[in-house]
């Protein structure tokens, strides 16, 4: 070893520990979605190749069907990223915390059977007819499943040494004012909100 230098001290890293949260909730406001059919999103790949699409009859029972995540058993689901999205949206309600933050020390997890879904429980939807307005303000009839008693149960995986369950829960909470889903109140709407009913977490 030359004279005058001292032999470097080699880096050490610890591995990152990792927990699991498993946080329930309970829809305290009716639960509106809309997931985009093959038809939808054929008449966009249409319009944006510049083919005119077929003109079709309107079917309410086919729209409603198509409006709803479905899991591979039958079950009912909704995208784990909205649960997600709205989570780190809560974290305006807190001082000192960023949606930045939380969006890199949250992951989410969806369904084992169907990873971007999160599993609903539900005795079942209704069906919905709503006027809106589409395009240029043109008005238009959507039908779509609404979930009146719905619950679910949310798997968040963080990391201890950065936030703790307390606060997940206190961030899920206070994303559920915000809400997913058609007219949540995000968009100005009533809909789509939730509550925490119990938490726990695992190593």
């Amino acid at each position: 070893m030359p004279r005058g230098k001292t032999q470097e001290e080699s880096i050490e890293i610890t591995a990152i520990s990792k927990a699991i949260a498993s946080v329930e909730i309970k829809g305290t406001s009716p639960l509106i979605v809309h997931a985009w059919s093959s038809k939808a999103k054929q008449m966009i790949l249409d319009k944006q190749q510049g083919r005119k699409p077929a003109k079709e009859s309107k079917d309410p029972q086919a729209d409603y069907e198509a409006s709803m995540y479905r899991l591979p058993d039958g079950g009912h689901g909704f995208p784990v990223v909205a649960f997600k999205a709205a989570t780190v949206g809560g974290a305006r309600y807190f001082n000192g915390v960023t949606m930045v933050q939380m969006r890199q020390a949250l992951f989410f997890r969806g369904d084992p059977s169907a990873p971007d879904l999160v599993r609903i429980n539900t005795s079942g939807p209704i069906m919905r007819e709503d006027m809106v307005r589409v395009g240029m303000g043109t008005a238009d009839i959507r039908y779509r499943a609404e979930y009146r008693d719905w619950s679910a149960l949310l798997t968040v995986v963080y990391l201890p040494s950065v936030i703790s369950l307390d606060s997940i829960v206190a961030l899920v909470e206070a994303g559920g004012m915000g809400g997913i889903g058609e007219w949540r109140p995000e968009k100005g709407g009533t809909f789509g909100t939730y509550e925490v009913i119990g938490a726990e977490g695992t190593q």
